[in-house]
């Protein structure tokens, strides 16, 4: 209940504020394991996808938003829980497995999954390389994987700015795409890792389209 009294009310704000462009939102099967994989422009973008999907979205968090103290701390914790984020100690050495373990239950429970396959948030507003933990996570998990463009997320909350800014002139824009079903992008001719590689560039072809950014070299 306190997640959709939440979720109910960043969405109005996020509405009339923002006013966001959503397509696709129809691609998102309604049951089952799903993977929801992005590109990555502004700390918001995994706000906004939650508030958008027809469906609870669970992404990975900075465990630094879960131990802090004082009433901002607090506040961080509880809306972080709420909203179902995973914390991540980023300075562990085996995070990167750690999180892809923990994305694993998500999808063994039949519910939805958020992931940056670039890893980080683009800095120069290209679209980066895709790394292929998203393409084992659904090969493993056996979950369809839907691709999702953001646009404009930096021009309202630039990286490194802790303020929002509303767009002007930048409508900030969220598409889902159609469904990957990686049983269908793999051969038994293929090695784990070609098959790993070449699902991930599918996955990133259609954020492409669909976001029109500019390749990373």
């Amino acid at each position: 209940m306190t997640y959709r009294v939440l979720r109910l009310v960043l969405s109005l704000v996020a509405f009339v504020c923002l006013r966001p462009k959503v397509t696709g939102r129809n691609n998102i099967p309604r049951t089952g394991p799903v993977i929801l994989a992005s590109n990555h422009l502004s700390f918001i973008d995994s706000i906004l996808i939650p508030l958008v999907a027809p469906r609870q979205v669970t992404f990975m968090a900075k465990a630094e938003y879960f131990t802090g103290r004082g009433i901002k701390g607090r506040l961080s914790r509880w809306f972080f829980t709420t909203m179902g984020n995973i914390p991540v100690q980023r300075d562990d050495p085996r995070a990167g497995i750690r999180s892809l373990e923990d994305a694993l239950v998500v999808l063994e429970r039949g519910d939805v999954f958020g992931i940056y396959p670039e890893g980080t948030r683009s800095r120069d507003g290209k679209l980066h390389k895709g790394h292929t933990g998203v393409a084992w996570l659904a090969l493993t998990g056996h979950a369809p994987i839907v691709p999702v463009a953001l646009v404009n997320t930096d021009k309202v909350q630039p990286a490194d700015q802790k303020m929002l800014r509303l767009p002007r002139g930048h409508r900030v824009e969220i598409h889902f795409g159609r469904p990957i079903d990686p049983s269908h992008q793999i051969t038994a001719a293929q090695r784990p890792a070609q098959a790993r590689r070449e699902l991930t560039d599918s996955v990133m072809t259609s954020i492409h389209a669909m976001s029109g950014q500019e390749l990373a070299a």
